[in-house]
């Protein structure tokens, strides 16, 4: 579970989200998405979407996506 203290839920990464929204509004997550092996024919879906075609939890690439913009959970 994700417990970014006064973080607003606005502010982070779900999965719901399309994966070109995420690149373009935070660049520094498109290694996170190179290292999961997702393509960019894959851009214009959500992570929940990304996930199920790589059989792999959505919630995980959440937290990674999370991480890699704001930091290790405190």
């Amino acid at each position: 579970m994700l417990d970014y203290g006064s973080m607003r839920f606005d502010e982070l990464i779900r999965a719901g989200m399309i994966v070109r929204d995420i690149k373009v509004r935070h660049p520094q997550t498109v290694p996170v998405f190179e290292g999961l092996g997702f393509r960019e024919s894959c851009d214009d879906c959500s992570i929940d979407q990304v996930a199920r075609k790589y059989g792999k939890r959505a919630q995980e690439i959440v937290e990674a996506l999370n991480e890699s913009v704001f930091g290790p959970r405190p």
